[in-house]
């Protein structure tokens, strides 16, 4: 079968493509921006790409068309697929049918640590042994791919709640039917398609209503948004995590998995226990709480798969972590340089709470575009400041098309907070102000214009002065 992929640069329809070319379809694809490494990565694969979206790609004649959800009406392509009658389906159902009909789905859903859990359960169960298929937003730096079938039955995937196609306005994860569901967190995002929580919370309710009885949710304990979606309905066993859990018969759900480690600890080295009793020791390379939490969400899905918790605590010893999650990039000048996805005021906080309780009172120097929809609507800006408070100085990259005054809400920061409208700008202005011992948290869902290299560079060329 000839598949063709409009938008198959994103990481998901790129992990489509994927999964679709090892089944043995020919797939091509277009999409408006076509750039390495995703593009390298699809044509090492052998999958023939098409700038822009234009209707002669339409001459391939394929099969069937997927289409992404960076698609909309009035697009010459869509136009032109919709009067021609062509076959044409979403990503999120082509991978249902194509893919997870026969599997059993371990699906990690929630506004925070998705891609994270995702990469640490598809860790484990390969440790194990298992073999399990997987479909991840990022790179998990145990495999080097986003995705691959693997072998039945598990299949792992990270379940967003983002709308499947311009044709299917239903969240993503619906259509996966899991067996084994992992409910992080739940906070309200994506404000360019939900108007405001309730209408996420309806998404991750009907979630919740495809899980079967005989399958299993791992739901944060401490998360009373999520507390609200299960008591809509459900008909499935829920096992809670939480870092620090209630007892059993105290006021709320029991909690069963809980990480024990000091109150300054960078959880780089905490105790798993279950129902009180302590499973083992986990000691990695990871840090920050909110790992800890990701980490006995995963361990709890994998025993769930059969795993004994040991052998998961085992894996995760093993666990090197994900691209672009609080990565290392380099070091210049005595300045170390770090990568993070972090892009919501929650994810903001922790991701700083995590390295400060690593670096103690060095200086840590907070650099962020606020890239998302969400951000650039200017919802968060009343939390935004908050979130930042734990950098020693911050530095935020306001390009004149954001829609809010950034200045008016970094105020709060007083000097520490710096906003920069240009790219150059604030690319020489941090190679400035940075100073051996510093460590520089450069925070975007977006590539950034590639300032995590080009300061390294300048501040290797500086290094004389």
């Amino acid at each position: 079968m000839h598949i063709h992929i409009l938008g198959i640069c994103g990481t998901f329809m790129g992990g489509i493509a994927a999964l679709a070319r090892a089944a043995g379809h020919k797939v091509t694809g277009s999409d408006r921006d076509v750039y390495p490494p995703m593009s390298t990565q699809l044509a090492a694969l052998g999958i023939e790409l098409f700038e822009g979206y234009g209707i002669e790609q339409l001459e391939l004649k394929p099969d069937v068309v997927v289409v992404g959800n960076v698609m909309s009406r009035g697009m010459p392509v869509i136009e032109a697929l919709l009067e021609r009658g062509l076959p044409y389906t979403s990503g999120p159902e082509w991978l249902a049918t194509a893919v997870l009909r026969e599997r059993w789905v371990l699906a990690v859903a929630g506004t925070h640590g998705k891609t994270t859990t995702t990469s640490m359960l598809a860790w484990i169960l390969e440790d194990a042994g298992l073999a399990p298929g997987f479909l991840i937003g990022g790179i998990p730096r145990n495999f080097d791919h986003s995705a691959r079938l693997g072998a039945a039955p598990f299949f792992v995937i990270e379940a967003d709640e983002y709308d499947t196609a311009f044709f299917d306005k239903r969240a993503k994860f619906v259509h996966y039917r899991p067996r084994t569901l992992i409910l992080n967190n739940l906070e309200y995002d994506h404000a360019d398609i939900y108007p405001d929580l309730a209408a996420i919370e309806r998404q991750f309710q009907h979630l919740v209503r495809t899980v079967p009885g005989g399958g299993r949710i791992v739901c944060n304990g401490n998360d009373a948004n999520l507390e609200r979606v299960l008591a809509a309905g459900c008909w499935t066993p829920v096992e809670r995590f939480a870092r620090a859990g209630r007892a059993a018969g105290a006021s709320g759900p029991d909690i069963e998995w809980t990480a024990a480690a000091p109150a300054d600890a960078d959880y780089s080295k905490f105790e798993v226990l279950l129902r009180g009793r302590r499973q083992g020791l986990v000691s990695w390379d990871s840090i920050g709480a909110h790992n800890a939490d990701n980490a006995l969400a995963a361990l709890a899905a994998a025993r769930h798969a059969g795993v004994p918790i040991e052998r998961g605590i085992e894996s995760l010893g093993r666990f090197l972590g994900v691209a672009r999650r609080m990565q290392l990039r380099g070091s210049a000048r005595g300045v170390q340089v770090y990568d993070d996805f972090a892009h919501h005021p929650t994810a903001i906080r922790t991701t700083i709470d995590g390295l400060r309780r690593r670096v103690g009172r060095d200086r840590i120097v907070a650099v962020l575009e606020p890239r998302s929809q969400t951000m650039r609507l200017g919802v968060h800006q009343q939390t935004l400041a908050a979130s930042l408070a734990g950098a020693d100085e911050i530095w935020l990259y306001a390009p004149p098309s954001i829609g809010w005054d950034v200045r008016t809400a970094m105020a709060p920061l007083g000097a520490r907070a710096h906003v920069v409208s240009e790219f150059e700008q604030l690319l020489n202005a941090l190679a400035t102000a940075l100073q051996p011992g510093d460590h520089a948290l450069i925070m975007s869902n977006g590539g950034f214009g590639g300032l995590h290299t080009r300061l390294l560079e300048a501040l290797t060329a500086r290094g004389g002065r």
